[in-house]
């Protein structure tokens, strides 16, 4: 004896080719599966991209109040940046960072104890006595870090090393940077007030050999990191 029973055609139990059609069109109630997985992707794609816009123009829009990116950062006179900086010694050379600026202040000469008036459109500092570095390590945009031991800068990331004015040492063993420490554009005024241009950034010179002229050798054999 079977369990199939048949029921009546008018009888709503009964599933016939009328009413699994109507099933089939009859629209869902409430959020589908689908339709939630497809809402979940677009807002995950969404809030990345809305991420990724923030990163970007944080990073290169220019700020019109005084920020980074503005043609006129004031950064002050020297012995500004030794009180701000207290902790380090400025005086010799070494370099001081301004995290609004982005930018290492160092003194090119530090028995100039000044920074001198005059304009540099290419950031080389030499004729102000001053040059200002970008933060970024050349090779994949690390922050180094200068070391009191050696006296230099060194990326934490990959181990590139720069002298104390940003010059790449060359050669595998002082890392993989392809060029030097790029450079803001300056202007000191005639009370020693130094300006960076943030928005106008020099590439960085070629490496240069240890022992060879155009970089400053360190202080010890070893570093930091």
């Amino acid at each position: 004896m079977s369990n199939y029973h048949v029921e009546s055609v008018d009888k709503p139990q009964a599933l016939t080719k009328e009413a699994l059609k109507s099933l089939r069109n009859h629209p869902v109630q409430g959020m589908s599966r689908r339709r939630l997985l497809r809402v979940s992707l677009g807002g995950g794609i969404a809030l990345w991209l809305t991420e990724m816009a923030g990163g970007f123009l944080n990073l290169f829009w220019p700020n019109l109040e005084g920020g980074f990116g503005d043609a006129r950062f004031k950064i002050g006179t020297l012995e500004d940046v030794k009180l701000k900086a207290s902790t380090i010694p400025v005086a010799s050379g070494f370099p001081a960072y301004v995290a609004d600026a982005r930018a290492f202040i160092v003194l090119v000469d530090p028995a100039r104890q000044a920074f001198l008036p005059g304009e540099d459109a290419q950031g080389d500092g030499t004729a102000l006595n001053v040059r200002a570095l970008y933060q970024r390590c050349p090779h994949l945009g690390c922050k180094p870090n200068p070391c009191l031991k050696n006296y230099w800068l060194e990326c934490p990331c990959h181990g590139s090393r720069y002298d104390r004015l940003g010059i790449k040492a060359a050669g595998a063993q002082y890392g993989p940077a392809p060029r030097s420490m790029d450079r803001f554009a300056m202007t000191v005024e005639a009370d020693g007030t130094l300006y960076l241009n943030t928005s106008k950034i020099t590439l960085g010179p070629l490496p240069v050999a240890v022992g060879q002229p155009g970089i400053i050798p360190p202080k010890s054999p070893t570093g930091c990191i």
